[in-house]
Formats: structure tokens, C-alpha cells, sequence
């Protein structure tokens, strides 16, 4: 399994009480679906994961599921800082249209390199799909090196990284020193023209929830090598991408998804609604990438 160009870190909407709301979790697939979304990411960061109950969790990842009927690959975030308990969890997913997990570097415990690669190792035996390593240092407190990178990609059930560090140095030493078939995604929307410049496989976009379709033009243009595109591209997104996190991820994205009309803004505590000056610079920005569309 290779899985290509523009991956979806997918929100979970809310209703004003709290509930998940599938009808909009419906419309944002379908957004994706037909807006140039190559692969879906459910429970991950950008899903609130944390807030979700485990009964909620698979709920959700079912429903995407059906409502995806096979048109996108589907990964699916299952991590934790208790290797034992994750392999143990791992193991008892309904793998019905999974086609793979991404797991992220234990947080909190801060390992050494040698604690992440006997970690990871563990996972990707017990792991019954291939895994997708996932290195948000700024999340988890420590950093995966690129040299760990390259020790987990050789075993045959991992299949690729998420790269979030934000340091192009290390992700250049890992994709030059990576196995054939070990890919390699941008986990920051503000490095993905660089990272596939570089040669990266794509992107795991918070953006893509709100703009697949300008999200993927821009991977594109940098996977073919039409980097002025894909240099105007991205600056023609980068005010939008500032402010989605200006207040937390996924607060901005929910914000501009609600000014699409896809779904509310709501988030569950300990994150709260984008303010109302964020909304009023998001919806300036917007509007003038609409006029800059036309």
C-alpha cells in the first residue's frame, strides 16, 4: 500500500450540546470525496480524538466507513504512551475498511530513541494493518530523530511517517536515506510545497478539510516540478493557513468550515470557540482567496 499526494487529517463536528453530528460528518466526507482528497485520516489530532469516548471513536470511524463506500484509503489514529495497552488495543480493531494506522510517538513518558524504536517495533508487530509513524514533537515533548526514522523503516509493517517537526533538515536525511517504499508525508501544511519538492509523497493537511481542492493543486504542482505554481499556490493559502492555528487546531478549521456552510464551529473542552476576531480575519482571508480565484 502507497498512499499518495493529499491525506485529510478529518475533523469530528459537534452539535451545540456536545454530540458528535453525524449528518455534517456525512457532508465532510463528501466534501472530500469529490474536492481532490486522496486518502482520509480519521481520530487523529485535528479529530479531537482525546475528548471522543472509545464508544464515540469507533463510531465514528465506522460511519466514515460506510459513508465512504472504498472511494479514499482510510487511516486511522490509534496511539497512546502505554505500549502494552495500545498493542493490546490495536489488536482488537474491526479492520472493515482500514487500511492502515497511524500511531504517534508516545507522549508525555519523553523516551529515548531507543524507547521509540522498541515501541514502534511492538505496535507494528501487533498492529494487523501497516502503520504510519507519526513525529509531532511539539505534541509529544520529544523528537524521533531522522536515524530512528530510518531503523523503524525497515520493518515490513511500517510503511511511512508523518513528519511534523518542522525541521526540513531532518526530513531531507530521511528521505534520502529511506528504504523504496517507505513514503513520507509533510504533517505541516505551511512545509508540504517544500517537503514534496524535496520528493515527499504528500501531505496530512488540516487545511484540506476546508480546501482539498487547493490543497491538492498545490501537491501536485510540486510533485510534477512546477514549483512557481506551486509557490503561488502556497502563498495565495498561507494567510488562511496562519490563522487556522492561531487559536488551536482544529478551532480555525471549524471556523472556516462553518463559514463554508459544512458544519458548526463547535469544539469540545479543553479547547474552546475561535473568537470572534479570529472569524472576522479568517472571513476577510477567504474572501480574498475567492477574489483571487476568480
Amino acid at each position: 500500500m502507497k498512499l499518495q499526494g493529499l491525506g485529510v487529517a478529518l475533523i469530528t463536528p459537534f452539535h451545540g450540546d456536545g454530540k458528535v453530528d453525524f449528518p455534517a460528518l456525512q457532508r465532510m466526507v463528501e466534501h472530500l470525496a469529490t474536492g481532490g482528497c486522496d486518502f482520509l485520516v480519521v481520530l487523529g489530532t485535528t479529530a479531537e480524538t482525546p475528548t471522543l469516548s472509545p464508544d464515540e471513536q469507533r463510531s465514528v470511524v465506522d460511519f466514515v466507513v460506510e459513508v465512504n463506500a472504498n472511494r479514499m484509503p482510510i487511516v486511522v489514529g490509534v496511539s497512546g504512551n502505554n505500549t502494552l495497552e495500545l498493542c493490546a488495543r490495536i489488536r482488537t480493531w474491526d479492520l472493515e475498511g482500514i487500511d492502515a494506522f497511524l500511531v504517534a510517538s508516545p507522549a508525555y513518558n519523553k523516551p529515548s530513541q531507543l524507547g521509540i524504536v522498541m515501541h514502534f517495533n511492538a505496535v507494528a508487530e501487533a498492529a494487523p494493518r501497516p502503520i504510519v509513524l507519526y513525529n509531532v514533537p511539539g505534541r509529544t515533548a520529544s523528537n524521533m530523530t531522522a536515524l530512528t526514522t530510518i531503523e523503524l523503516a525497515q520493518h515490513e509493517n511500517v510503511c511511512g511517517i508523518k513528519e511534523a517537526s518542522g525541521d526540513l533538515g531532518q526530513i531531507g536525511l530521511i528521505l534520502s536515506q529511506r528504504p523504496k517504499d517507505f513514503a513520507v508525508w509533510s504533517g505541516d501544511d505551511a512545509l508540504a510545497m517544500p517537503t514534496v519538492s524535496m520528493g515527499a509523497e504528500g501531505v496530512i493537511s488540516v487545511m484540506g478539510n476546508a480546501y482539498p481542492a487547493e490543497m491538492s493543486r498545490m501537491i501536485q504542482q510540486a510533485a510534477f516540478g512546477q514549483i512557481q505554481e506551486a509557490q503561488n499556490t502556497h502563498q495565495a493559502l498561507t494567510p488562511i493557513m496562519d490563522l487556522l492555528f492561531a487559536e488551536g487546531n482544529p478551532v480555525g478549521v471549524k471556523v472556516a468550515l462553518q463559514h463554508l456552510g459544512i458544519c458548526e464551529a463547535y469544539v469540545r473542552l479543553p479547547l474552546v470557540e475561535g473568537s470572534k476576531d479570529l472569524a472576522d480575519k479568517l472571513y476577510k482571508a477567504i474572501a480574498d482567496l475567492e477574489i483571487a480565484s476568480v
